[in-house]
């Protein structure tokens, strides 16, 4: 692994694709851009434009310069020319192939809608993806899969009339050495909880009126973990959802459980008795030394205790999340963690290959590095032997950068069992109504634009600028809000 990469760039144009194909190659090397002096160990990669052409050339010490024939200028599809080339040049550099080609986006499914919509069958959405942007038969499936469970899920039910309810609770039990969302752990901020569900229902209120005319369809609660709340402060909460909003329409109700540690009968009591149809219990792992390495304070039994409990109030559709590629984990770790969670037959399982963000503990404090491709490649395959048996299909996927092994966050389901709120916020097909410290309020306007609106995500500013965060809101949906 060379100890840099030297990137000679002169031409900005696709810096940040270029960069994030070269980051899964050598996910954690640093990327220095024209450097004046460039590391000994360095690799030279060259990606700038000539008069005619991209210039492409690898070299290192003791390494014969690779070059890749010349990428057109003037090509309609500039920028995926450009990047297949770069993708040819790095594997033959590298003698590795990435599950995900050239695909850096977030959102691989819309391709393969893209051909499907077109009429197009699945063999050809497959196919556009190997071809087009280097994709593994393996990932092209997937990707796929999710796309048409995607569009039988949406086609001809109306969601592009409505929105959906997003509510951030920024509280948990502890926070996991990953994490890089808007959460602060609860003890020491206690007395800091009813303000914030002060701010946040007032937030609630105060925008009701924007999207008033369209039907709410899904309602999901995150965080953080919503359950750090107390029985009665989730009481609260809910109730003021229902008070604000009918509730003729919504298809599904989510709150995101995710700490077992902090699952009580009582919470469990009050979900139900609100209508809640969706929970989630995650685990991430069900490996106790991993759990005390990534500062989750609780146990696999505790997982599978309020798993138990959970059925006894009647809830028959739960989600659990795990996690390929947490520090120290290999197969054999992975494969302790789908068994566990084979017994307790959850209605949909997510996915998640481990990506270090620049808020999380693991970037900051540093001394990690992802595990081998081949290990995350591993258990990715039992996690497909899993859904399998199971009898669960992907019904939708996102990527991110710096993901362990190149690989992406999938959700699988059982039939009818489908994360509707996940799918429409992937899609982009209808408005996110998001409110609290952290949310980003995704307003989609006729024709396809899309603009956001973010709150804060300092819990002290949130409470002091709540008023601000409202007018955002308003402005945003300008002529759309009905206030």
């Amino acid at each position: 692994m060379p100890s840099e990469i030297a990137l000679l760039m002169a031409d900005p144009r696709y810096e940040y694709d270029v960069r994030g194909l070269i980051g899964a190659f050598y996910p954690g090397v640093p990327v220095r851009k024209n450097p004046e002096t460039p590391d000994a160990g360095a690799l030279r990669l060259t990606v700038d434009a000539q008069p005619s052409c991209w210039q492409l050339r690898a070299e290192e010490a003791e390494r014969i310069t690779e070059e890749c024939p010349a990428v057109p200028e003037d090509s309609s599809k500039e920028k995926n020319a450009l990047k297949k080339g770069l993708y040819r040049l790095l594997v033959r550099h590298t003698g590795r192939t990435l599950p995900w080609g050239t695909l850096t986006g977030i959102r691989p499914a819309k391709l393969a809608s893209g051909v499907l919509r077109q009429g197009g069958s699945r063999e050809d959405a497959e196919a556009f993806l190997m071809n087009e942007y280097e994709v593994s038969p393996q990932k092209a499936a997937l990707c796929t899969s999710a796309a048409l469970a995607e569009a039988r899920l949406l086609n001809g039910k109306g969601y592009e009339k409505g929105f959906s309810l997003y509510l951030g609770i920024p509280f948990c039990p502890t926070r996991c050495l990953y994490c890089s969302f808007a959460s602060n752990p609860l003890a020491g901020n206690e007395e800091r909880v009813e303000a914030y569900l002060d701010a946040l229902i007032r937030e609630l209120r105060e925008t009701a009126g924007i999207l008033r005319d369209r039907p709410l369809f899904s309602v999901y609660i995150g965080g953080g973990t919503p359950t750090s709340l107390t029985a009665s402060q989730l009481d609260r909460l809910l109730t003021a959802v229902y008070d604000t909003y009918p509730a003729e329409h919504i298809a599904e109700f989510t709150v995101e459980a995710g700490r077992p540690d902090s699952i009580s009968d009582d919470k469990l009591r009050v979900l139900a008795q609100h209508r809640v149809s969706r929970i989630s219990i995650n685990p991430q792992t069900m490996n106790q030394r991993t759990l005390d390495r990534i500062g989750r304070s609780h146990s696999p039994e505790d997982v599978v205790r309020a798993f138990g409990a959970a059925r006894e109030y009647g809830f028959d559709n739960i989600n659990m999340d795990i996690i390929l590629g947490l520090p120290g984990e290999d197969a054999a770790d992975a494969a302790h963690t789908l068994d566990a969670i084979s017994r307790l037959h959850p209605e949909s399982v997510t996915v998640h290959a481990l990506a270090v963000k620049r808020a999380s503990r693991l970037r900051e404090e540093g001394g990690f590095t992802h595990a081998p491709g081949s290990v995350i490649g591993a258990q990715a395959e039992l996690v497909d032997e899993f859904v399998r048996r199971e009898g669960m299909y992907p019904y939708y996927l996102y990527r991110q950068k710096n993901m362990a092994g190149n690989q992406e966050n999938a959700g699988y389901c059982l039939p009818g069992k489908d994360g509707l709120y996940n799918v429409l916020m992937m899609e982009e097909i209808h408005s996110i109504l998001a409110l609290g410290a952290g949310t980003v309020t995704k307003a989609v306007f006729p024709g396809g634009r899309i603009e956001r609106a973010d709150n804060v995500k300092d819990l002290g500013q949130y409470l002091s600028r709540v008023g601000e965060m409202i007018d955002k809101k308003i402005t945003l949906f300008g002529e759309q809000a009905q206030i």
